[in-house]
């Protein structure tokens, strides 16, 4: 069996590993725009325990290593492989409930309820990806957990398994055969599991490559950890207690199967001695008189019934009291807004719409769930709506929801002109419904270019790509490559605006002259209608020569 302070040396020596190979990871991304990487973002997402994880002495259970490393994930979760991580974990926690130790059975549960809460979390998941590997590993480890006690073992065979499933990714999406890589997601869990193996198998915690400490929170994370979330809570009472038996032959296997029938997190352990339990449920006087017919309850540990929502509420509240000199905003009008954006002009339109927090974030600044939950309770209002901006950050924002007791509304805006069409588009007057399906049908008619670079030689969608060439983005797919920026933005530009467009917007980056970017809009506005007014914005963002909005 595994128990509570292997675990949590397991979790550090996975943390400090990839911290280690995150580069190498990073590497396999054959997106060519710049972008928060992937190994960045998860291993940003896994060191956020670390510092947490150090207070556990070595008494600690399993099931409180499990929780406190599932809290700390998802707090510092950075982008959607950094997400998906923290649901992975997140898993462990629900399926090592109330365990002092683990065994192959128990951390095969605990894998399935990763992928679940996985795939769950991801809109439309692609197969060749992060998923692929860890529903593997969760099947390969349903099968091994039946021919085998030994942990090592199990977790070899797993590993195993992630790493021919991991080799296959490349034959599953075209554009990694094409460049010939494997998952970059997919490469940074299997590398998370192999080093928590060699732990298991009695390896020593991995020390840093570079002589330094492994990355830690700054005092923007929260230092209490929130183990329990509303809805993961199907029934209300976590009930446990111990019994001694009346006979050495007794057989709790039917305490076991009725307790299932009245809840979940059914935990059943027996010897010649005793029977220890675990399950949750709304009815624990049932639980409890069925079990007095498999024995008597012994004075200590005494039988303990806790009210899980109630602890939720109470480990909410001490999260946001644990936050560092913060104090959340009294809720002083009906709604109110969060932005994720970067560069002083971008910022500060959000500012002049009414944003009254804005993240300093987006592409390669992937914030971390905990920066968008600090800013949801700074926001002095009772419903909140969080407009991510970028495609990699609103699952991050999503997970930040489950954290507050706000009322919060995630728009799915992907670019930066969404989410500023999304603010013009609000009405006071109308409720949070009325809002919501107004703000998304307004940012859903808005298209954007973008105008950028790229951080690597790749192919991607049939274009053959050089470090540094100028890349045309038209609604997020690669439209076409350049040499020159501004022949790159009127071309992009003059595309976005056929069909019914009264409006151009070019917002021009901290890497553009005011002068060249005048110039550029002298140029748009005499190549397209009389009838569409072409407007600047110093924008001031990093990444995007320009971001370009028709509507």
């Amino acid at each position: 069996m595994i128990n509570g302070s292997l675990l949590r040396d397991a979790v550090i020596s996975a943390a400090v590993t990839i911290n280690n190979r995150k580069r190498e990871v990073d590497e396999l991304n054959v997106y060519p725009v710049p972008d928060g990487d992937t190994g960045t973002n998860m291993s940003m997402t896994i060191t956020n325990s670390i510092s947490e994880l150090k207070r556990l002495d070595n008494k600690v259970t399993v099931s409180d290593v499990s929780s406190a490393a599932a809290s700390a994930f998802l707090r510092g979760a950075r982008g959607n492989s950094g997400v998906i991580l923290s649901l992975i974990f997140r898993g462990f926690a629900k399926g090592l409930a109330g365990l002092e130790e683990a065994g192959c059975e128990d951390f095969a549960n605990a894998l399935q309820y990763g992928v679940e809460a996985a795939y769950k979390a991801v809109m439309k998941p692609v197969e060749g990806t992060i998923l692929t590997v860890v529903k593997a590993a969760a099947n390969k480890a349903k099968e091994i957990s039946n021919e085998t006690n030994d942990e090592v073992t199990f977790w070899k065979e797993v590993c195993a398994e992630c790493e021919t499933v991991l080799a296959q990714t490349t034959e599953m999406l075209p554009q990694l055969k094409k460049a010939g890589v494997v998952d970059a997601g997919g490469m940074g869990l299997t590398i998370i599991f192999k080093a928590m193996t060699d732990v298991f198998a009695g390896g020593r915690i991995a020390e840093p490559a570079d002589n330094t400490a492994a990355a830690e929170p700054t005092a923007d994370s929260f230092r209490t950890a929130v183990s329990e979330y509303d809805d993961d809570i199907r029934f209300t009472y976590c009930t446990e207690f111990m019994l001694e038996k009346e006979d050495s032959s007794t057989d709790s296997s039917s305490l076991r199967a009725y307790l299932e029938t009245i809840g979940d997190c059914v935990v059943v352990v027996e010897d010649d001695e005793i029977i220890k339990v675990h399950v949750h449920t709304d009815n624990p006087g049932q639980a409890i008189t069925k079990a007095l017919e498999f024995g008597h309850f012994i004075n200590d540990p005494k039988p303990k019934i806790e009210n899980m929502r109630i602890q939720h509420e109470n480990k909410v509240k001490d999260a946001k009291d644990a936050m560092d000199g913060f104090i959340p905003a009294e809720p002083e009008k009906e709604f109110g807004f969060v932005a994720v954006a970067a560069g002083h002009g971008v910022e500060a339109m959000f500012t002049d719409l009414g944003a009254d927090v804005v993240v300093r974030g987006g592409q390669t600044m992937n914030p971390s769930t905990d920066d968008i939950l600090r800013a949801i309770l700074k926001t002095p209002a009772k419903t909140i709506f969080v407009l991510p901006n970028n495609k990699n950050i609103i699952m991050a924002a999503e997970q930040a929801v489950k954290l507050t007791d706000r009322k919060v509304c995630v728009l799915q805006t992907r670019t930066i002109p969404q989410g500023i069409s999304a603010m013009l588009a609000f009405d006071e007057s109308l409720d949070l419904a009325e809002n919501r399906i107004a703000m998304t049908k307004a940012f859903e008619k808005v298209s954007t270019g973008l105008i950028t670079f790229a951080a690597r030689n790749s192919e991607f969608e049939g274009h053959q790509i050089k470090e540094g060439e100028i890349l045309a983005l038209d609604n997020g797919k690669l439209s076409f490559t350049e040499k020159d920026i501004n022949k790159a933005a009127v071309k992009l530009t003059k595309k976005l605006a056929k069909g019914d467009v009264s409006y151009v917007t070019l917002i021009y980056g901290a890497d553009v002259t005011e002068e060249s970017a005048e110039k550029l809009q002298q140029t748009i506005q005499s190549k397209l209608s009389d009838k569409i007014e072409v407007m600047l914005v110093n924008g001031g963002q990093p990444v995007y020569y320009y971001i370009i909005s028709a509507e």
